[in-house]
């Protein structure tokens, strides 16, 4: 399956509080809101969230296209992608504008307070998704559709559906910045819907459709839970949950659920199970969890195998094995 990736490309400012956000807000000083938080460390990585899936595809083998836009300072990162398995050619470079840059702060209850430079990424929309091929020229047989500029965003949905590709929508973040149109449209018809919890009620907020209308709409939506794992929803179908990875060592964060995406969508490209898709989903997200950095941790095929095995059992292990032996 060759699968596009288009959204946004950056570079992740990461630093660490040793406390926590909610013991510097007062209740009663909500509207004066004036903080600065002194962090213990800071790391510089690679990420933005299409970046990041596209980065987690190429680990397990697959060819991904990258569509987003960049900037002339792009040049290192880009050496960084081919290398890991990434097709960069749908990647616009702008003549005037930085790489889109992320702040993020965590505090040791892993909450986040971010912000977010788009820079280059603004440009997103001049990216036509009749350019973008995999390998050898072949067509593309699925297209994600991550946060990045919303126009951007609302172009290529609308690209996916008149062009007749798959797509699977992932408005995530931006959700924040759509109106009720606009995310109605980014959801409807997507073959698959990714959000997290959160982004989950939020989808309702905007969209004024309730969990049974959004089904009515998609083909199948995933919503990850965090330390909960991963449940998966279908229409006249009772939901599937998959827990997390259990016993593990959280670094940081950021790009776990880009992480959790690459390795779902690589087992549905192998025509495995939803169950299994989601475990390896979940087992990709716990590499990335323990890592600190987006795009630093190593896709493993044999230690993938035996997270999954520890996880989930042999049997998922089993079915999982061909395919990522094939790594090696």
């Amino acid at each position: 399956m060759r699968i596009a990736v288009t959204g946004s490309i950056a570079t992740d400012h990461l630093m660490t509080f040793p406390g926590r956000f909610v013991d510097q807000l007062l209740p009663d000083q909500l509207a004066h809101v004036s903080l600065s938080f002194l962090v213990s460390s800071l790391e510089v990585r690679r990420g933005g969230v299409a970046a990041n899936i596209a980065y987690g595809l190429g680990g397990l083998g697959l060819t991904p296209v990258l569509a987003g836009a960049v900037g002339v300072d792009f040049q290192e990162y880009e050496v960084w992608l081919k290398e890991h398995g990434v097709d960069t050619s749908g990647v616009h470079v702008s003549d005037s504008c930085q790489t889109a840059r992320f702040m993020c702060m965590t505090d040791e209850d892993s909450h986040q307070i971010a912000s977010f430079y788009a820079g280059a990424m603004a440009e997103a929309a001049e990216i036509d998704l009749r350019t973008l091929t995999g390998p050898g020229d072949a067509p593309v047989d699925l297209v994600l559709v991550s946060p990045n500029d919303p126009a951007a965003m609302l172009r290529h949905t609308r690209q996916c559906r008149g062009l007749g590709i798959p797509f699977a929508a992932d408005p995530s973040q931006q959700l924040a910045r759509l109106c009720g149109h606009e995310a109605r449209e980014l959801v409807k018809g997507a073959r698959w819907l990714f959000t997290n919890e959160s982004e989950s009620a939020l989808l309702r907020e905007r969209t004024c459709w309730d969990a049974g209308q959004i089904l009515d709409r998609v083909g199948i939506w995933v919503t990850t839970l965090g330390a909960e794992g991963v449940r998966i929803e279908r229409k006249g179908e009772a939901a599937l949950t998959v827990p997390a990875v259990p016993g593990l060592r959280p670094k940081s964060p950021t790009g776990v659920g880009d992480a959790f995406r690459a390795g779902f969508l690589a087992a549905v490209s192998w025509y495995l199970p939803l169950e299994t898709a989601a475990q390896l989903g979940c087992a990709m997200a716990a590499l990335a969890l323990e890592a600190v950095g987006s795009q630093d941790y190593e896709v493993d095929p044999e230690q993938l195998l035996a997270t999954v095995t520890t996880a989930y059992g042999p049997d998922s292990a089993r079915l999982l094995g061909p395919a990522l032996r094939a790594l090696t």
